[in-house]
């Protein structure tokens, strides 16, 4: 059977590691389930110097090396693909994930040590592939969803796999090829009380999907948004739509995966990695989630502290919270009750802007008054809104961030904005990638390159605000300094006039400004 080596990349550097990989290890339960001979190399909780990496490389003679991750992982996995090459020749080199899924053909031409790229879903294509190996077959071209290169070097994009529909036939992660250990240790995620005292974490993927059409967002090709250009051509490439197709586990698949997790590691906290938590249970006209928290209570995993109705104490509490995403205009106060009553302490959403503009052009489907009364709503159930928020979107302008430095006031949050990222695969990224490789002099490996904190500021697809600005303009908001701001706006008018907005015709824009210099 073939030996494969499968490696989580490093994630984020200047990061501890806090997130169990679950998809690689999910593969690497397939495989492993297939026969094959699999070692799982976790990188990300490793750390590892360039000497281990070769070394491990160098341990045995692999059939196949399988890299996979998101795009900010594009550095780390440059790096192993060229030792692999160095230490491994032999070994099919193969690299999926988002990664590779956003920009198959431009990926593989970046990083020449792909031999396959494993585009979209790769629960099936994985099985296939390694069945190949073992058959000793080289021809690749009725492989479904992989893009790879011929004895000649031509690519060749093969038509799309199509999605498991039933995604409770997938197997647990193979949690216990990983070091358990190094993510427990950073358990604490200073989000909610339960989870900044959790000693045992563990991360769950409930679905696939998000029924949105966020224009900053990439759903990694497990939305049902991936399509090619023309499946007759394999010299085409893959575009995204606003095609949607929602998949959840079942409640009584999750809660036994949960309760598989309590019994074999003692976790104490659930973080669900879904997209969009409210949004799925949305798209199961609104039976997922409900059905998921009467599962959660009725197997004994409600936490103590909820069932007794007293404040949390992490010495005695026993049962299990859980955290997840949620979207502003999906909130109502029965199921965030349904939510608390089975555990959940705290949600993320995703407010973005509370510029009724910049929401509109995002297509979020949420508005700041949306966005104001979720937050409300979820503190009244007792879960903990985590309000996340970007700026510098293409129809940013000075109303918009005064916009969101009033709604902070309002309602008593402080909020560090992240820079708005046109990551390869989202709709931004695409319509705006000769705008974003002329900050990089035309050099997509640099700009690929800048994506590996996502925390900093990189290439800016703002219609008024250079990076300068963005960078000035947030220390100002986070200090909640609207007089400079306003006294800003001056100084820009008068040297570049009226704002320009990219997709949405906003006329009140304009006005409101004008009377915002009338009145300062």
């Amino acid at each position: 059977m073939a030996k494969i080596l499968l490696i989580n990349p490093v994630v984020r550097q200047e990061d501890n590691p806090k997130h169990i990989p679950y998809g690689i290890a999910q593969l690497a339960a397939i495989a492993d389930k297939e026969g094959h001979h699999v070692q799982l190399f976790d990188a990300n909780a490793w750390r590892p110097d360039d000497k281990t990496i070769c070394a491990i490389l160098k341990a045995d003679d692999w059939d196949i090396i399988g890299l996979g991750g998101i795009t900010t992982t594009y550095s780390w996995v440059k790096k192993a693909l060229r030792y692999a090459k160095q230490y491994s020749p032999r070994s099919l080199r193969m690299v999926g994930g988002g990664l590779l899924t956003s920009m198959p053909r431009d990926l593989m031409e970046l990083l020449p040590e792909i031999d396959i790229g494993v585009v979209g879903e790769a629960f099936l294509t994985l099985p296939e592939i390694m069945q190949k190996i073992d058959d000793k077959k080289t021809d690749w071209s009725s492989t479904l969803g992989i893009i790879w290169k011929d004895e000649r070097g031509q690519l060749h994009l093969n038509p799309p796999r199509p999605l498991v529909q039933d995604i409770d036939q997938l197997p647990y992660p193979t949690w216990d090829m990983l070091p358990m250990e190094i993510y427990f240790k950073n358990s604490a995620l200073l989000y909610s009380e339960e989870s900044f005292t959790a000693k045992r974490r563990m991360d769950v993927n409930g679905s696939f999907g998000c029924p949105f059409i966020c224009r900053f967002c990439f759903h990694l090709g497990l939305a049902g948004d991936l399509q090619y250009e023309d499946q007759r051509n394999d010299k085409a490439d893959v575009v995204f739509t606003h095609d949607r197709i929602n998949r959840m586990h079942s409640p009584r698949y999750l809660v036994d995966m949960v309760k598989h997790m309590r019994d074999r590691f003692g976790v104490d906290f659930i973080i669900f990695y879904d997209e969009n938590l409210l949004a799925m249970n949305s798209a199961s006209k609104n039976t997922w989630l409900p059905a998921l928290c009467d599962l959660w209570i009725k197997e004994g995993l409600q936490p103590q502290c909820v069932r007794d109705g007293v404040s949390h104490d992490p010495k005695k509490c026993h049962g299990i919270h859980w955290g997840g995403t949620s979207h502003a205009a999906l909130a109502n106060p029965q199921i965030l009750k349904q939510m608390h009553n089975a555990g959940c302490c705290q949600l993320v959403y995703g407010y973005e802007s509370f510029s009724k503009r910049v929401l509109k052009n995002v297509g979020k489907g949420s508005t700041p008054e949306t966005n104001e009364r979720s937050l409300k709503i979820t503190l009244e159930a007792g879960i903990r809104p985590i309000p996340n928020q970007m700026m510098g979107f293409p129809d940013d302008f000075f109303d918009s961030l005064i916009d969101c430095v009033q709604a902070w006031e309002r309602l008593g949050i402080e909020v560090m904005p992240f820079f708005a990222t046109p990551y390869p695969g989202t709709e931004w990224f695409n319509k705006y990638k000769d705008k974003i490789l002329a900050q990089y002099d035309g050099d997509l490996d640099a700009f690929l390159t800048d994506l590996g904190d996502a925390t900093k500021m990189t290439a800016v697809i703002c219609e008024n605000f250079t990076a300068v600005e963005l960078l000035g303009l947030r220390e100002l908001m986070v200090n909640r300094d609207i007089k400079r701001i306003k006294e800003y706006e001056k100084t820009w008018r008068e040297l570049h006039g009226e704002p320009k907005f990219s997709d949405v015709r906003w006329e009140g824009a304009s006005r409101r400004s004008n009377l915002s210099l009338i009145k300062s």
